[in-house]
């Protein structure tokens, strides 16, 4: 890892000895693993012994020292899932990859991991990959499984999938239709704001299929920045009192026609978003 990454990970928390934990969860993120010279800058900037750091990476299991490959896979072997055919469904993993659980795959695009609970007994075996449950695994699963995530878990089949269907919005403020037909996306009229971040200014079109993530915009928008959104017609910046209940950003509050409310979530990259028509709130 660059010592330029680690150092900005550190300025952003201040060097804070009561965020080590945060620390060290965001240069996991960008490095996919805790480096000895990373713990080491860690311990030197939050004036911490290497003994301590070093304590907390290991105690964690989410925490890794070494190398992961892009995708992770846990396989539940508690007591409730061993007994269901857990260790069945690891060898089918195991199978499938080519490596024992703790390995990685030579391409560096499958981690197996075998854990002992995953908080989820009653719908053992159960399988976690990249944060996705999937509940009463069977063998016979496991090769769908592994397509799936190097196709992505977050895919989308617009064309088929239930969970997507069109909505029209509008400003929160001022009312006026956000709708753009111009620049249709997904095949249908995109929602049209400016966007603001850093010392970029410019449009921002959004696909207007609840669930679809396709977006266009004049300006590339870094992954992790934190957008402001505005209403291009009375310019009032889009932002309400809720906060992403998956990252903590603000969230952008739009009017649905027909009555409700639609939030995306302000940081790019990040999927939360919620759905809120007539009191019935989907998340």
């Amino acid at each position: 890892m660059k010592k330029e990454i680690v150092q900005s990970i550190l300025k952003k928390n201040d060097g804070s000895r009561s965020g080590l934990i945060s620390i060290l969860e965001d240069i996991q993120a960008k490095q996919g693993y805790l480096s000895e010279d990373a713990l080491r800058m860690v311990a030197e900037k939050t004036k911490r012994s290497l003994v301590d750091v070093y304590a907390v990476a290991t105690f964690y299991k989410a925490f890794s020292l070494q190398p992961r490959g892009k995708h992770l896979i846990s396989v539940c072997l508690g007591t409730a899932c061993h007994v269901r055919g857990g260790p069945t469904v690891a060898r089918g993993f195991e199978k499938n990859l080519s490596i024992k659980a703790g390995e990685t795959t030579h391409d560096k695009e499958f981690t197996l991991e075998t854990v002992n609970c995953l908080g989820a007994c009653a719908l053992g075996p159960v399988a976690v990959v990249d944060g996705h449950y999937f509940p009463k695994m069977k063998t016979s699963g496991v090769p769908g499984i592994i397509e799936k995530t190097r196709v992505g878990l977050d895919h989308v089949e617009i064309d088929t999938d239930q969970r997507v269907f069109p909505v029209e919005v509008s400003c929160a403020r001022c009312n006026h239709s956000l709708m753009d037909p111009r620049h249709p996306i997904d095949g249908h009229p995109s929602i049209r704001v400016t966007v603001s971040f850093g010392h970029k200014h410019g449009w921002l079109a959004l696909s207007s299929l609840y669930g679809s993530y396709n977006v266009a915009s004049e300006y590339e928008i870094p992954t992790d920045a934190v957008a402001h959104i505005f209403c291009p017609h009375c310019h009032a910046e889009l932002i309400g009192g809720a906060k992403c209940g998956e990252c903590g950003a603000p969230m952008v509050p739009m009017i649905v026609r027909g009555g409700g409310v639609v939030q995306i979530c302000a940081r790019r990259g990040c999927k939360g978003h919620m759905l809120d028509l007539i009191g019935t709130t989907i998340g």
